[in-house]
């Protein structure tokens, strides 16, 4: 088995990846993925979050108003390089990706509409871990040489749990950058980019490759104040944008929206029939599709929002968790399903296409003429996001593990993977992003079940300062802040 470059160079093929033994390949693949996706992983994100959610007593649902309003009104004070909402912007320009639009497809393709239904699961009670993350990310935070705030899962394993658990806090770093050059953050997207605006408008795949590569190295090369500007300008405009498309395709079908939702219900406890090129699928498949598909996505338990929660200027690590958890019901509640219901209500997931295919196909269906060119723009924005949001996470991984020295050799390394994603297989690449993905969870799970307590109680601590300051504003007392 051998990963070759073909003679035609590295822009001439997109099948570069896999010689004849390419389904040898996909199937140890497949094999591993399905190993690591199994149910102690599945039961292991599931759990720990059922957990936390019952410790913080509902806490993504009572608290969500308020953690929405924080997005806007965080006062912005103490420690960190950037504000509360940059924070938030360059979480979700990571996490706001491919996943939204073509792992919703690939999930749907896979499991069948009942997919959508576990998305939801994952997400309602990622939303709680997503908020431990945030918060301890806050609480265990340092600086690095360089003076910068330096957070997240390895901070909090090795300041949390102690020393003895160093090495666990090393291999979260290290499957984090795994992720960062093999998953999420750059053959994932770069297909999907290079797919889409194929689709849309015929531009060579060549060409795309080289000016996606241009502009993610001018971004990233400037490091986190850079990418947080970007995100913070680019983000609310493409998920503006992309609800806006997808709202008026659903009230273009909007006598369809029902019966779609009743199937996706129907379809998670009950096996998907084959029809058309639907295979079929059963309610375990479903379940792992949408999973998996879904922390893809939200990334909810993987423990990258927390590197750039970390970075948030707050007094009160229970504050950053709040405005960290929005980034799971903006990303999955909402866009997910959006997506998810065009897709389901279109129909074209009974058929052969997969991926971005997919979306398109279905979108076509309101925009016969614009479609195309909507979701291309769509989802390159949200895969450009996503790209720079994981460089971020994959340096600050970087330097856990070796120190500044590493930032720069790894930026180039990470650039490099760029130009060379657009040319890889659509399966292959899938199967590697959840292979890693899984590894990434397992460490970061590991920590928030270890340290449930410690977020508990800065949850209590915050909730009565509040509940303090309000008081004081009632009373019309001064009111001091501190933390």
């Amino acid at each position: 088995m051998s990963f070759l470059v073909p003679v035609s160079g590295v822009f001439g093929s997109r099948n570069f990846l896999l010689r004849r033994d390419d389904t040898m390949i996909t199937d140890v693949l497949n094999s591993i993925d399905s190993f690591v996706w199994g149910p102690p992983l599945l039961v292991l994100l599931i759990g720990t979050g059922l957990m936390l959610t019952i410790r913080l007593q509902l806490i993504q649902f009572f608290k969500l108003p308020q953690a929405l309003k924080l997005i806007f009104t965080a006062e912005n004070k103490g420690d960190g390089d950037i504000d509360s909402f940059k924070a938030l912007c360059t979480a979700l320009a990571a996490t706001v990706g491919t996943g939204n639009i073509v792992g919703v497809a690939t999930a749907i393709h896979a499991g069948g509409p009942g997919a959508v239904f576990w998305m939801w699961i994952a997400a309602f009670v990622g939303m709680a871990t997503k908020y431990a993350e945030g918060c301890l990310a806050v609480k265990f935070r340092t600086t690095d040489e360089n003076g910068d705030i330096a957070g997240g899962p390895m901070y909090y394993i090795e300041r949390g749990l102690g020393e003895k658990f160093k090495p666990l806090a090393k291999l979260f770093a290290i499957f984090g950058v795994l992720v960062a050059f093999f998953g999420i953050g750059t053959f994932a997207q770069v297909n999907s980019i290079v797919e889409i605006t194929k689709l849309a408008t015929d531009i060579p795949v060549e060409y795309t490759a080289v000016v996606l590569t241009v502009l993610v190295a001018a971004v990233t090369i400037g490091g986190l104040q850079s990418i947080s500007r970007a995100a913070a300008k680019i983000v609310p405009a493409m998920a503006v944008l992309y609800i806006a498309v997808t709202v008026v395709f659903l009230i273009i079908f909007r006598e369809q929206v029902p019966s779609a939702i009743m199937q996706i219900i129907t379809d998670a406890f009950t096996p998907t029939a084959a029809v058309g090129g639907f295979a079929g699928a059963t309610v375990m498949l479903a379940m792992r599709n949408g999973v998996a598909r879904g922390v893809f996505s939200n990334e909810s338990g993987l423990g990258s929002a927390p590197i750039v929660a970390a970075a948030a200027k707050t007094k009160w690590s229970a504050e950053q968790g709040l405005v960290s958890m929005t980034g799971t019901f903006i990303d999955t509640i909402i866009i997910c399903t959006l997506t998810g219901l065009v897709i389901v209500i279109s129909g074209a997931w009974t058929g052969d296409l997969n991926g971005a295919a997919l979306t398109n196909e279905a979108f076509c269906q309101a925009y016969p003429v614009a479609g195309s060119l909507l979701l291309c723009v769509g989802l390159t924005l949200f895969a450009f996001t996503t790209i720079l949001g994981w460089n971020y996470y994959g340096e600050r991984c970087i330097n856990y593990l070796v120190g500044v020295k590493g930032i720069l050799p790894y930026r180039i390394v990470f650039i490099i993977l760029v130009a060379c994603g657009a040319f890889l297989k659509l399966d292959v690449i899938w199967i590697l992003a959840d292979i890693v993905n899984g590894l990434m969870a397992i460490p970061n799970l590991v920590a928030l079940i270890g340290l449930s307590g410690v977020v508990v109680s800065e949850t209590k601590l915050y909730f009565e300062h509040v509940k303090q300051i309000e008081m004081k504003k009632e009373t019309g007392e001064t009111v001091v802040e501190n933390g």
